[in-house]
Formats: C-alpha cells, sequence, structure tokens
C-alpha cells in the first residue's frame, strides 16, 4: 500500500519518540513509579527520605473549567487542576524526574498549559504544554532544586493572571534526597503535613453592587480586568473559598504531633501567623538547601513563591493559621483552624484567676 510521505514521516517520528523515550529511561537505570495525587490540604504518599536511585515519578492531571461557589451566593468560572482550587501538591525527591500528563478535555474552551517555578527551561514547561480542549501532552522535566515551588497555568499576556485569579495554580514539594534537616543539620521528620493554597478572587460586581455570576469563564473577562486592575480582591481565602479549612473541616492534630504546612500564594505575597504557636523551623521562601529560620511569630510568603513551616504542638485546644493581614484574614477569608487533641500543660499556660469584678 503506498502511503504519502508525510505519513511515512510521521510514522518513523513516532517510532523514533517511542525508541528514544526508552532509551533515555534505560540510560537513566530509572524505575518508574506512578503518584496518585490527592485534593488539598492532604498530601499524596511519600517517603520523607529518598529510597533508591532518582526515579521517574508519572502524574495525571486532568484540567477542568467548573463553576464553584466561594461564599454562600457568590460564585466564580473557576479554571483548576484536577478540579481544585488550588491544584493538588506534588511532592518528589531531588533528581528525580517529574513526568506528567497533562489532559484538556474537550468539554473545556479555552487553551491551557502549565509553568513549573521548580523547572529549567522553557518558560518553566508552559511552552511544551499548551494544550486545546481535546488535546493531551506529556511533559518531563528533573526536579534539580530542592524546596517547595509553585506551578500554575500561563498561557501568555493578561491570560495570565486571570487563569492564577480563576484558581489555575498549585504547588510541588522537591524534598532533599536525605530529607529535611534543621539549622544544626540534624534530620526534621513531620508526623503530619497539610498544603495550604491561598487564592485571592476579583469578582465583578453589578451597578447595586452584588457580586455577578457568568454562565461561562471567558463570559466575564472584561469585567474581571477592572476589577483584577484595582489590586483590591474581593475575597483572599484558603484553599478555594471561605470557610475551606475551618470549623467542622478543621485540620486536626495531637500534642506531641510535628506538623508540616505547606503555603502557597500564586500571585500576592502572605503573612502566615500561627495563634498559639510558632514556626519552630520556617523556610520563608522554600528553599530546602538553606538552613531555616527558627522560632518565628510569622513570616512572608512570596508572591508567586510557597513556604513551608513546622511545628510541634504542645498544647490541645483551638488554633488559627492566618494570614496577619488581620483585614485579610477576618474580613477577607484567609484563615484556616486547627483542632489539637491532648492533654493541657499548665506549666506552660494557667488561668491564675477568672474575670471576676473589680475590688
Amino acid at each position: 500500500m503506498n502511503l504519502p510521505q508525510h505519513i511515512y514521516k510521521l510514522i518513523i517520528f513516532s517510532f523514533l519518540f517511542c525508541f528514544y523515550q526508552a532509551s533515555f529511561a534505560n540510560s537513566l537505570n530509572a524505575s518508574r513509579v506512578t503518584q496518585e495525587l490527592v485534593n488539598p490540604p492532604y498530601l499524596p504518599e511519600h517517603s520523607q527520605v529518598a529510597l533508591g536511585p532518582p526515579k521517574i515519578v508519572q502524574i495525571d492531571m486532568i484540567i477542568q473549567e467548573k463553576e464553584i461557589e466561594i461564599e454562600p451566593g457568590v460564585f466564580i468560572q473557576a479554571l483548576t487542576f484536577n478540579g481544585t482550587v488550588p491544584g493538588p501538591l506534588i511532592v518528589v525527591h531531588q533528581d528525580d524526574y517529574v513526568e506528567l500528563s497533562l489532559t484538556n478535555p474537550s468539554s473545556n474552551s479555552m487553551m491551557h498549559n502549565i509553568d513549573f517555578h521548580a523547572a529549567t527551561g522553557a518558560m518553566g514547561g508552559g511552552e511544551l504544554t499548551m494544550v486545546a480542549p481535546g488535546e493531551k501532552v506529556v511533559l518531563r522535566f528533573k526536579a534539580t532544586k530542592a524546596g517547595v515551588f509553585v506551578y500554575h497555568c500561563a498561557p501568555g499576556g493578561p491570560m495570565v493572571p486571570w487563569h492564577v485569579v480563576h484558581g489555575m495554580n498549585g504547588a510541588i514539594m522537591v524534598l532533599p534526597r536525605d530529607g529535611l534537616k534543621d539549622n544544626n543539620g540534624r534530620p526534621i521528620e513531620y508526623s503530619k503535613a497539610y498544603f495550604i493554597g491561598e487564592q485571592d478572587y476579583y469578582i465583578p460586581k453589578d451597578e447595586n453592587g452584588k457580586f455577578k455570576r457568568f454562565k461561562t469563564p471567558i463570559e466575564s473577562y472584561v469585567d474581571d480586568l477592572k476589577a483584577m486592575k484595582t489590586l483590591q480582591p474581593s475575597h483572599v481565602v484558603f484553599n478555594g473559598k471561605v470557610g475551606a479549612l475551618t470549623g467542622a473541616k478543621a485540620l486536626k492534630a495531637d500534642v506531641g504531633d510535628t506538623v508540616l504546612l505547606i503555603h502557597a500564594q500564586a500571585n500576592r505575597q502572605s503573612y502566615p501567623h500561627l495563634i498559639g504557636g510558632h514556626g519552630d523551623f520556617v523556610w520563608e521562601r522554600g528553599n530546602f538547601s538553606d538552613p531555616p529560620k527558627t522560632n518565628l511569630e510569622s513570616w512572608v510568603i512570596g508572591a508567586g513563591s510557597a513556604g513551608a513551616s513546622i511545628y510541634t504542638f504542645k498544647q490541645p485546644g483551638f488554633y488559627a493559621y492566618l494570614s496577619h493581614n488581620l483585614i485579610e484574614a477576618f474580613l477577607l477569608g484567609a484563615a484556616a483552624h486547627i483542632v489539637v487533641d491532648g492533654a493541657w500543660d499548665s506549666d506552660l499556660m494557667t488561668q491564675v484567676s477568672e474575670p471576676s469584678a473589680i475590688d
């Protein structure tokens, strides 16, 4: 059967590409593992210390355009990785290879891609991952830097901030192969870990001051840009919604737990503070290769970056983890709760006398 020349070329290219893929994996002598991503605030199963030589870590992500209710009666046509704001946290070790399969279903309406701040070259992978609805792409990069890093959609021009403030961002944690270390080089192990993605929204209002609701993502574009240019968010929330991590959805811990909190903000600065606790160890800019800062009351997450903090809980009860821009925390939604079980230590704190009338 005679085939057109371009078909022959495509067949040859496909064969060579598959051969290259197999040869590449063999030349690395790298095993392949699949990481099952989970919804924030949780982390996928992982080892805190690398087991064996670097691996190729295979990950699947599906882009979802979906409406979400960010507080009662307030909606946004969100752009998401795997349907959540933020997207799921990825966990690998330094020198591992991340191999991401990114799918943009035909049910979506827009082009999307992904820019990994942890990656080297090609706009963080953004140039190599642009997919239209109905397309799929596979990207592989080597995680050469240890730390926590933001990833986000970056399709170009004004669409970059627009996609980010519509929820299309997440984070990746690249652990040192020998695990986390304190400022004296001693190993740190965490017993629990949570991922908090801080999200700023700019929901347009109508002439009566009510938040608008739109049927498709692009329908809100012009009004969104006007709201975004004010640099005044209508909401600043943790994990996609007001109250996503409060009340019945509060994070859990026990006295004695050493808890790792990963905090990402893809667009603005943030100022985390744990009321009733501290940052025993803090990597403000997320760089695990540098010694952590210690015993901080609050810290700064730079715009477009992620950071990490560790605290060992010593008292039971209710804790608030929030942005210490208190206007954003109490009026715009940037707060989470942590409920800790265990026995009270009166040496650390006690009420000497109850409130009573002034003599």
